[in-house]
């Protein structure tokens, strides 16, 4: 079994960004997906500095394979996924259907990421035959469902730690916090390495904001489901990077994986991947 580390969902400052991926090159990561997925405003890094990190991390023996963005709203999103879609060098991974169109017209192998709604074998079996190699099953789906469709000739991912990402909109919700306009939001975001938690009015946490993205306030956690991940034909678990404790919890995992013992403190849920609700632990946490 395989450890990803997916996109970065967070708006980190440029020289954190570059030196968080310098160290991803020495963590017991297989791939890395890079590019930004949330907000077209987020301009720290632009596709020639994913492209340079995506080179270097290759050299280190990673797959690099490049994100695009989930809402595509201006011409100018749609230019820049024209440039990432004609990068012929690195794979790309589709986060909504106007990637899938312009790669499928390309003919060159993709991948289906978590945004594509992939829920019955006939939209996978459709996406296959468009060239996805691999997809990224949604995180609020069920082992059950995996198991139903069993894909064939198509690998499989899933989000195994991180917040969970429930919604995105053509809002921004962390700029309506400080009755900002989404244009002129300031870039708040890069204040919350790890999005805004709002809280019930009882003072449970109950989400993270960041950005346009609404997050789970609990960090999702797969470790103790592993041997269940294992026999459901997964082969690639995906670790949601965190402004601090990512190379910690890749250790986790691959210890998990190599079969020792290794423990993640916090508050956790993993309530999706048994059918049930979202926040929910069912058993214990790893």
């Amino acid at each position: 079994m395989k450890l990803s580390l997916g996109p970065l969902q967070y708006y980190w400052p440029r020289q954190q960004t570059l030196d968080f991926y310098e160290s991803v090159a020495a963590m017991p990561v297989d791939i890395v997906y890079l590019g930004e997925t949330v907000c077209s405003r987020r301009h720290e890094l632009r596709l020639d500095d994913y492209l340079d990190v995506a080179n270097r991390l290759a050299d280190a023996g990673k797959e690099a394979v490049l994100s695009t963005l989930t809402l595509i709203e201006s011409e100018s999103d749609l230019k820049a996924l024209r440039r990432m879609v004609d990068n012929d060098k690195f794979a790309v991974e589709a986060n909504e259907m106007g990637a899938v169109r312009l790669l499928a017209e390309k003919k060159v192998p993709f991948v289906a990421g978590p945004t594509l709604n992939i829920f019955n074998a006939e939209t996978l079996g459709l996406l296959a035959g468009l060239g996805a190699t691999r997809w990224i099953m949604p995180p609020e789906a069920s082992r059950d469902l995996l198991v139903g469709m069993r894909p064939a000739n198509i690998a499989t991912e899933v989000f195994a730690y991180g917040r969970v990402p429930l919604a995105y909109s053509a809002r921004c919700f962390t700029a309506r916090r400080f009755n900002l306009q989404k244009d002129t939001c300031e870039f708040k975001c890069i204040d919350f390495p790890d999005g805004m938690t709002i809280s019930t009015r009882e003072g449970q946490e109950f989400l993270s904001l960041n950005g346009i993205q609404t997050q789970s306030a609990k960090v999702y956690n797969l470790l103790a489901d592993l041997p269940d991940l294992a026999a459901a034909g997964v082969e690639i678990l995906r670790i949601s990077p965190q402004s601090t404790g990512t190379a910690d919890v890749l250790a986790a995992f691959r210890a998990r994986i190599d079969g020792n013992t290794a423990t993640l403190t916090g508050d956790s849920c993993n309530g999706f991947w048994h059918g049930r609700p979202g926040l929910e632990m069912i058993g214990k946490a790893a």
